[in-house]
């Protein structure tokens, strides 16, 4: 299989060729004719394997040679989560559209909105938004969209995770009802079915991998450590096995800071990227951990989703995710692109229950490990489901057969109510006894 048998324009496929693109991944497969049809698209798949060239590439060439674009006005509209991933989706519209005379552009909160203004001002064919953003700038008046003719949902299940429905809503209902409508997802929860429902007519269905499945490409391991320990052991292991670049994943902003300190004292280059980040700070972290210029990058999960970083071989979570669906978002930044990586967690024993919930979701047991030095006091027991011993049968009572179900005393209710063979039940029998016998008194 090959781009050009996917029906892309000359255009596009010479700037493929130029990426080094030779042969499409399975979403990109299934998808890009989809999208050329003119249809509506429901696809999932897995991180790292080429969703946003599956809807990128396709909707650059329904755009190329149509109606120019009016001042303020915008073609097609892709909504992401973060501003991170906005800006990847938005490189690589301006890569794959180099060679097609399309303008787009990139709005995103955390930074000033004047520039962003004046740059709408001259249209967009693409425009790459978060919601918040999107929305102000629709409300001064600096974008609308009586010319929209795609949207496309990217990460649609994160954006909803982060409590976007709201704006998701507020968005949806300005738009014009004449378009075609694209959600691509690394995995479908409930709550995007039902998002579907409303939104898409009659769409392409597309599932190119197990819902809630690892990469395969992916190694994954746990090492039980006490949660005193964790940092120690996080720069033990840095140094021990030599890597170079290890994104770490915690929970919380105030983790991440700390953390930051703590390699730092050890003499290991590491930086921080959350939701306190200024973009300007959060930009120029990733550009010096993309150029190797820091060893380490400490991210919570609000980076798990739109980090992309060739070649990335290790990701650790130093703490486990509250919500299971983030682990895959996590370890899903190493192994793209059918290369190899290793997702490691270190995991304390008041982290359990969160671990079960890991690996229930993704059907298998995490490999455990001990570092020497690093034995814990408190053990990671094993959250795979104990078979349940099956009770030993009670002794029959007197006239109950062997084998024969106990009978409780609400059953043997219900039987003194039940018909005799003749039809009728013994309580009815009875009263028919009693009024005959009042019967005889009285006469």
């Amino acid at each position: 299989m090959t781009f050009s048998s996917l029906g892309l324009s000359a255009p596009l496929l010479r700037t493929l060729d130029e990426v080094g693109y030779s042969t499409p991944t399975p979403i990109q497969t299934k998808a890009i004719p989809a999208v050329l049809s003119g249809r509506d698209v429901m696809a999932a798949a897995q991180t790292g394997t080429g969703k946003t060239a599956g809807f990128t590439l396709p909707l650059l060439q329904r755009l190329a040679g149509g109606d120019k674009v009016k001042s303020n006005q915008i073609r097609a509209l892709i909504l992401t989560p973060t501003r991170e991933l906005a800006v990847q989706v938005a490189q690589s519209v301006a890569t794959y559209g180099k060679h097609l005379g399309l303008k787009s552009s990139v709005v995103y909160g955390g930074v000033k909105i004047n520039p962003q203004m004046m740059k709408l001002r001259g249209g967009a064919d693409v425009l790459v938004a978060t919601p918040g953003r999107l929305l102000d700038l629709y409300n001064r008046n600096a974008v609308k969209f009586s010319q929209l003719e795609v949207l496309v949902l990217d990460e649609a299940d994160r954006m909803l995770d982060m409590g976007f429905t709201d704006e998701i809503g507020k968005i949806l209902a300005l738009l014009p009802k004449k378009r075609q409508n694209l959600l691509f997802s690394a995995t479908f929860s409930d709550d995007i079915r039902k998002l579907t429902h409303s939104l898409l007519k009659s769409p392409v269905r597309i599932d190119v991998s197990p819902r809630n499945s690892a990469p395969k490409s992916v190694k994954q391991r746990a090492y039980e450590v006490d949660k005193s320990k964790k940092s120690a052991l996080l720069s033990h292991l840095i140094r021990s096995k030599g890597w170079s670049q290890v994104l770490v994943f915690t929970r919380t902003k105030n983790r991440a800071d700390q953390l930051v300190r703590h390699l730092k004292s050890e003499d290991i280059s590491a930086v921080a990227i959350h939701g306190d980040k200024s973009q300007g700070l959060r930009t120029s972290a990733l550009a010096d951990f993309k150029a190797n210029r820091t060893r380490i990058l400490i991210a919570t999960d609000i980076a798990s989703r739109g980090l992309d970083i060739n070649e990335l071989p290790h990701v650790i979570n130093f703490e486990l995710p509250k919500v299971p669906e983030d682990y895959l978002h996590r370890i899903g930044r190493t192994g793209r692109a059918s290369a190899q990586g290793e997702g490691i967690s270190l995991v304390s024993a008041d982290e359990v229950k969160l671990l079960a919930a890991i690996e229930t979701l993704i059907g298998q047991t995490l490999a455990r490990e001990v570092e020497s030095g690093f034995i814990p006091s408190h053990n990671v027991p094993l959250t795979c489901q104990t078979k349940v011993r099956p009770k030993k049968p009670k002794k029959p009572k007197q006239g109950q057969a062997r084998g024969e179900k106990p009978r409780t005393s609400s059953e043997e209710k219900q039987d003194s109510h039940r018909p005799r063979r003749g039809g009728k039940s013994p309580n009815v029998e009875k009263a028919k006894r009693t009024a005959g016998s009042r019967g005889k008194r009285r006469r």
